[in-house]
């Protein structure tokens, strides 16, 4: 169990695990097999009582979700006090490259799919997956400085929090004040809590934490902001001893089943027998913004940061290896997916076509980004060969 678990905290195969179940939900779901799959992705499972009633599908996009961006958030807490982006000098430049990778995006979407019905998907494009991409890196970045590692690193992170951001503002609806406020001081109890927790026997202290993140969760589903929030308020609220701790345990549930049964999930929608000029704007908006937009944006930007840190600091990073981190930029998968069952909820068919744009956008930064990273990868390696 303890080997499963180690391979499930690596880099690499947790990616695959996430292609592998992306494939197969869209492969099933034009199979005759969509139809019993999806009558238990739509059948509703109702907590008495409390007005949480969920389909299948719900219940791991605002439920299962939840845990992978409290894991996401004990991250983000960890880097902004301890590690890559601990200061405003170390956060400047990924901060600046992931402004472009997000700006960029937004404007091709724009201008392809701007004016039409399907303009709210303009947050779509703007998200990186830090699983895909850090997995790409593994893959094939064998030798390359690992300046392009940790600069990576920090724009993803970055690109977490507009995401989250982009969530938490844009997605909520009839907002209920009372269970925000309550949601509030849960969460608050939890951190204390949290601060409270003993190094051993504190299994009395983790049976009352869970309780209270569950009703924070609850809370703030019911208050009509998404539920995947609650996840991020509890992984920033948590005291850094035990959120260190608690990453350990979770990382390889989300890696191993979380991620790839949401994937599976999202990814399982039906290919529109439809000419291609007859798909929505939509896909070709996403298709075209997630690694074009993010090519573009995070190279361009990113160098204009790295000019700017020159003149205190010579940086490590080329302007070809800000180009290798651009199109892993554009893999967007897990939080793109999320965003598009949000921005096109009222509308399956476009909800649909959204997530084929994601998922053809991602395939194409990730080939693009694999034979880039490749390239980069083997010239750092001669360089360091000739040099020795």
């Amino acid at each position: 169990m303890s080997e499963s678990h180690n391979l499930l905290r690596t880099q690499q195969f947790p990616a695959v695990l996430l292609l592998v179940a992306a494939a197969l939900g869209i492969l099933l779901a034009n199979l005759p097999t969509f139809g019993p799959i999806d009558a238990v992705l739509g059948f509703h499972i109702a907590i008495p009582g409390t007005g949480i009633d969920l389909s299948v599908e719900h219940w791991i996009s605002d439920g299962l979700l939840a845990i992978f961006f409290f894991v996401v958030a004990m991250e983000l807490q960890y880097e902004l006090t301890r590690g890559e982006l601990d200061s405003f000098r170390k956060a400047l430049q990924p901060a600046i490259a992931a402004a472009g990778g997000v700006v960029v995006p937004i404007v091709i979407y724009l201008i392809i799919a701007g004016g039409s019905a399907t303009s709210s998907g303009w947050p779509i494009p703007t998200a990186t997956d830090i699983a895909f991409a850090l997995g790409v890196l593994a893959v094939f970045g064998k030798g390359l400085p690992s300046a392009v590692r940790v600069f990576l690193l920090a724009l993803a992170i970055l690109d977490d929090i507009i995401g989250i951001i982009f969530i938490a503002v844009l997605f909520a609806h009839d907002l209920n004040w009372l269970f925000l406020v309550l949601a509030v001081v849960g969460v608050v109890i939890f951190g204390i809590l949290s601060r409270a927790l003993p190094e051993r026997r504190g299994w009395p202290v983790v049976v009352v934490m869970i309780i209270v993140g569950v009703l924070v969760w609850g809370l703030v589903l019911l208050s009509g902001i998404h539920a995947t929030i609650a996840g991020v308020a509890l992984g920033l609220a948590i005291a850094q001893s035990p959120s260190m701790r608690v990453r350990h345990v979770l990382e390889p549930w989300v890696n191993g089943a979380i991620l790839p049964v949401f994937a599976f999930a999202a990814a399982f929608v039906v290919i529109p027998a439809v000419a291609p000029t007859d798909l929505s704007p939509a896909f070709f908006g996403i298709a075209v913004a997630l690694p074009l937009g993010k090519i573009i944006g995070i190279t361009l930007f990113g160098w204009i940061a790295v000019r700017i840190g020159a003149r205190s600091k010579p940086s490590a990073l080329k302007l070809t290896d800000l180009l290798a981190a651009g199109t892993l930029g554009g893999i967007g998968f897990t939080v793109s997916l999320l965003l598009s069952n949000l921005a096109f909820a009222d509308d399956r068919a476009i909800r649909d076509q959204a997530i084929l744009g994601v998922l053809v956008g991602s395939l194409i930064a990730l080939i693009l980004s694999a034979i880039i990273v490749s390239s980069r990868a083997a010239w750092h390696r001669r360089v360091t060969a000739a040099s020795s």
